[in-house]
């Protein structure tokens, strides 16, 4: 990759809640953007949309650790609400099913496989 036209620390940039991104004027008149999805996934390089300048971001990553998968970007992308809420819904009830299985997790050092596959051997 070319080099940055400058590193700016994020506490310079301005967020913008509506679109969800960080700002920061570029010298083309227009401006640097990087979402929080790009910072949390480590990406450091914020773009201006209108021309080829790139600027590093100087931030502390384990601020956006924590930052949820951008699920409205999805589907403001596709355009169709109902796809998009249906697979939600069914990951997370495959999510909500995996917890239930491994809170419900018994490992002991009973036999009861053992001898459940000693049975298995003798009927084959």
């Amino acid at each position: 990759m070319g080099a940055y036209y400058d590193e700016i620390e994020i506490e310079d940039m301005t967020w913008d809640e509506e679109k969800g991104v960080y700002h920061y004027p570029c010298p083309c008149g227009d401006r640097f953007e990087i979402t929080r999805r790009q910072l949390a996934d480590c990406e450091d390089i914020a773009t201006c949309p209108s021309c080829s300048l790139i600027i590093r971001v100087i931030y502390d990553p384990l601020d956006f650790e924590d930052e949820p998968p951008d699920e409205d970007e999805g589907e403001a992308a596709s355009g169709d609400d109902d796809d998009e809420g249906d697979d939600t819904e069914s990951n997370g009830s495959v999510d909500e099913k995996f917890e239930d299985a491994m809170e419900n997790l018994n490992i002991s050092d009973n036999a009861p496989l053992a001898s459940s596959m000693a049975a298995v051997a003798v009927g084959a």
